[in-house]
């Protein structure tokens, strides 16, 4: 583990709570569009046979199409849950990897942006066969390019359990970067509950929002009405794994996404855990409990609430330095 004393944010922006804001206020928006224009203007979207009947989308932006120069390096990035790939923090890397050279995948999870009527049964955390099924069609369409993966919160808890299945999965996967990665789902769960009431009211409303989407694409599947009804994160989700899935209880369904214990035991693949000790979402001391393997590095921040590590409002802050520096620095 590395205490990374590079993230210096002025003053004004270390409290951890404005740091997460700062990830999703609107007012950041037509700054990042502006400057992901040339990544945007040459995106083409791709559904993804994952498998099992199940189809993925994803939106390639390919530098040679804008007459830019590649560097034969491929980067797939994926958001948080209840995120989307036109997330503000998804398209701020993407823009800086694209301006490196790098062709860019940006991949939604099922259920997530505007996907919901793409696959019948409902979106969960534990769904990782699909997300490593997207990955491999991926790698099928840049042939000899290796793979650098980028998760943000559950996204790179996806990434890095995709990761650990590299080699079974037969993935050519160069790197791999977590950024506040959830580690223990059961820890995460009760930071929101017992946090700031924001967050939780915050959660609730993107889940119910996309939840009744889901109801709207599949009317005679779904009825969420008493559901979205409780009000409470850990309620509803209890609700979820009791109807949709075939874990018995919450516990053992937030295990199954859980990456602490032996779960990354396995991992081959360089991976860097980028958090911060004051993420107020995942707690930091699910760190202690990741098993030791060589391929796993953790820096660890002072500053940098969930997902942000903000130095500058408005241009690519010290995240988006530090993951363009990482992977352009990466073996081919």
């Amino acid at each position: 583990m590395i205490a990374d004393t590079g993230f210096r944010p002025p003053w004004w922006m270390r409290n951890p709570h404005v740091q997460s804001l700062l990830v999703s206020l609107p007012f950041r928006q037509r700054f990042v569009e502006r400057r992901a224009a040339p990544l945007l203007s040459v995106s083409e979207e791709h559904l993804l046979d994952c498998g099992d009947g199940v189809r993925l989308q994803c939106f390639v932006s390919r530098p040679a199409k804008a007459g830019r120069a590649e560097v034969g390096k491929v980067a797939v990035l994926l958001h948080g849950w209840e995120g989307s790939s036109d997330a503000l923090y998804i398209l701020s890397p993407a823009q800086k990897l694209f301006e490196a050279g790098f062709d860019v995948v940006r991949l939604n999870l099922r259920d997530h942006g505007a996907t919901h009527h793409l696959n019948r049964e409902l979106f969960h955390s534990c769904l990782l066969p699909e997300v490593v099924g997207a990955v491999q069609r991926i790698q099928s369409m840049f042939p000899g390019k290796p793979l650098h993966l980028v998760g943000y919160s559950l996204g790179g808890n996806f990434m890095l359990r995709v990761a650990a299945q590299a080699e079974s999965a037969q993935l050519n996967i160069a790197k791999v970067i977590a950024v506040s990665p959830v580690l223990d789902p059961d820890e995460t769960l009760h930071a929101i509950e017992s946090g700031l009431s924001p967050y939780h009211t915050y959660f609730i409303r993107k889940w119910a929002r996309s939840l009744l989407k889901k109801q709207a694409a599949w009317p005679s599947v779904y009825d969420f009405a008493e559901m979205v009804r409780l009000a409470s994160l850990r309620r509803m989700t209890a609700e979820m794994v009791k109807r949709f899935t075939q874990y018995p209880t919450l516990e053992d369904y937030l295990n199954g996404y859980s990456i602490t214990g032996d779960r990354l035991a396995q991992l081959k693949v360089p991976a860097t855990v980028i958090t911060a000790s004051d993420d107020p979402i995942i707690p930091v001391r699910g760190l202690e409990r990741l098993a030791r393997t060589p391929a796993l590095d953790v820096t660890v921040t002072r500053h940098g609430g969930h997902c942000g590590f903000f130095d500058e409002l408005a241009g690519p802050g010290w995240l988006e330095r530090k993951i363009v520096a990482d992977l352009s620095t990466s073996p081919t």
